[in-house]
């Protein structure tokens, strides 16, 4: 969409904001540009201070700016976008026949998070715990079955901001012939859980991604280093294996300033 500004009459706040949003949009302020003083906007927009400041407010709701507490504002850098493609299933599936030594260094973790796993600190949190309605209805078993809990957290060593998180649920009676999947100590596992499920003899063969949005919380706020206005995207992963059976359903977080989400669909050719 071309920059634009806000139809109808507009108060003089958001004229302002719709101005210097344009000029950012359009590049005319660079990203890591600073944004006019207080000062400059009422003179140049004829607006007072109160006006000025609801003006920069807007922009930083809508993540084009940083800065505040003691720090001139100044134009966001857009951040690298990480791309969470619908291939990754297939590439997942494609390891699960490899050698362990090419599952190790071709894990999907390392390929999303654009680097080793030494580069980041990773947490895994592992309870069993009973279905309850809404797992239970989606696996098609008793709300007092027991589930797998998986829950995942890689975060930058540097930074301490997060850099990827997950959680992921497997019912209990699907794995009991392997223990070591439902031990922690094991949960970088090498070619991930379609292999993990494979010992157990289940062979995932659809995968339904579910994707909506929400506005973060203030913990996610923090956690993420989110930019003011920047939503959540949440991915749900529901895995079916070949007689059409929820094996797993995961959730994944992902910042929506810095996720590419990109779907492949094959067709079915028409019949000649």
């Amino acid at each position: 969409m071309e920059p634009r500004r806000t139809p109808a009459l507009a108060p003089i706040a958001l004229r302002v904001a719709d101005d210097l949003r344009i000029e950012i949009e359009t590049g005319r302020l660079a990203p890591g540009a600073s944004l006019p003083t207080l000062h400059e906007i009422t003179q140049r927009w004829s607006c007072s201070v109160t006006s000025a400041r609801s003006a920069v407010g807007l922009l930083k709701q809508q993540g084009l700016i940083t800065g505040g507490r003691g720090r001139a504002p100044v134009v966001r850098a857009e951040p690298p976008k990480v791309e969470r493609t619908s291939l990754r299933h297939q590439q997942e599936k494609d390891l699960v026949h490899e050698p362990e030594e090419i599952r190790r260094g071709r894990g999907l973790a390392e390929e999303d998070l654009h680097g080793p796993l030494d580069d980041f600190d990773f947490t895994a949190h592992y309870t069993t715990e009973p279905a309850g309605a809404e797992l239970s209805e989606l696996f098609g078993i008793d709300a007092q079955e027991l589930v797998l809990r998986r829950e995942f957290e890689h975060k930058n060593r540097i930074t301490g901001d997060l850099a990827a998180w997950s959680v992921s649920w497997i019912p209990q009676a699907l794995i009991t012939t392997n223990p070591m999947i439902s031990d922690p100590a094991h949960a970088a596992w090498p070619g991930g859980t379609m292999h993990a499920l494979s010992t157990v003899g289940i062979e995932i063969d659809k995968i339904i991604d579910e994707v909506t949005a929400t506005m973060p919380t203030t913990v996610e706020v923090s956690m993420w280093a989110l930019p003011e206005g920047v939503p959540l995207l949440w991915v749900r992963r529901i895995s079916l294996d070949t007689t059409n059976r929820v094996v797993e359903i995961s959730d994944a977080q992902y910042p929506a300033d810095r996720t590419k989400l990109t779907f492949h669909t094959p067709l079915t050719r028409w019949q000649k």
